[in-house]
């Protein structure tokens, strides 16, 4: 029963650790069995198995050389047996290793981690966004979740990636979404806009089914389905076309030498907009004085959000109230 019992826990070991079982075990065996044969040789156990490892792995020291008939039978043997074991170990290690990176490339690893960020979708603007985390925030556990994508090169991109439709919830579990700290979901460029739209819904729906407390950011191209976004449980929806409809419009009316697309890309890929508390001593002072107080910090006050509204650049006597939100842009830190 004992033996059934460490038979089968020995053959649901994984292949590497059993291997080295394996060996252990074998040089453990011709170690004592050389140190029974010529206890005059080899005077303790540690000895013979020092010198079973030494001529398994075909190093042969020739510290201990066993001199009896028997000894060089056993020498024998060990050579047969235990230097094909070794060799098999090293074999099956090298050839996991580089599976491994295989299976990594083409994202059918797992991941383990916590409080990532998991990316739906491998295009143009998941690859900027990539650039500009590895350039600013440097410590960024980052897992791609794509289907159409082969492979990805991860040493040069700093990420972990997962094949697979990001629909199902198989898909979703291999990149922990449990654990995500957010969520970004992208449109798929292959797919018309009501297609991409209609996946990326789906996304959300099953993300948020998996990880209720993740931040959920999903990008949407048609205006109908923004609603349908925030009832699937997004926590902020980038409506892209619009803001490319916007940019287009003061790309074609500006007035000369302004470049607004331009000075925007550069604005965003330099500085964040951050929603600022106001101190005691913002409290009760007027639009006017907060923008010198944060000039003196090298940031940019440009709006304030009350009562629920967004103002940029609102009156210079607007008093600024404990729970208003003030709105400035800062230089992203590298």
């Amino acid at each position: 029963m004992i033996i059934r019992t460490l038979s089968s826990l020995y053959f649901r070991t994984p292949i590497l650790l059993r291997l080295l079982i394996t060996v252990i075990g074998a040089m453990i065996f011709f170690g004592v069995l050389i140190r029974i044969i010529e206890p005059a040789i080899f005077p303790t156990i540690f000895d013979g198995i020092w010198w079973a490892f030494v001529t398994g792995s075909t190093v042969g020291y020739g510290d201990y050389v066993p001199l009896s008939v028997a000894g060089k039978l056993t020498g024998i043997l060990l050579i047969l047996a235990g230097g094909g074991i070794v060799t098999f170990y090293m074999a099956t290690v090298s050839s996991t290793t580089i599976q491994h990176e295989q299976d990594l490339s083409e994202g059918r690893v797992a991941y383990k981690g916590h409080d990532h960020l998991i990316l739906v979708g491998w295009n143009e603007r998941t690859r900027q966004l990539i650039d500009m985390m590895n350039q600013y925030i440097h410590h960024e556990s980052i897992v791609l979740v794509d289907e159409s994508l082969h492979n990805v090169p991860y040493r040069k991109y700093h990420l972990h990636f997962i094949k697979g439709n990001s629909c199902i919830d198989d898909t979703l579990g291999r990149a922990n979404a449990t654990s995500a700290r957010s969520i970004i979901i992208t449109s798929d460029p292959s797919l018309s806009e009501q297609q991409a739209d209609q996946m990326s819904i789906l996304t959300t729906v099953a993300a948020k089914g998996i990880n209720p407390n993740a931040i959920i950011i999903t990008e949407i191209l048609t205006s109908a389905q923004i609603k349908n976004a925030y009832r699937a449980g997004a926590t902020s929806v980038i409506r892209s076309n619009d803001f490319m409809s916007s940019l287009f419009f003061h790309e074609v009316y500006r007035k000369d030498p302004a470049e607004p697309f331009q000075a925007l890309v550069t604005q965003l890929s330099t500085q964040q907009y951050l929603e600022v508390i106001p101190t005691e001593e913002l409290i009760g002072e007027s639009f006017q004085s907060c923008l010198v107080y944060f000039m003196k910090t090298e940031d940019l006050l440009i709006g304030i959000r009350q009562d629920g509204y967004v103002m940029i650049n609102p009156p210079a006597e607007t008093i600024v109230k404990e729970e208003d939100r003030l709105i400035t842009l800062s230089a992203l830190q590298q």
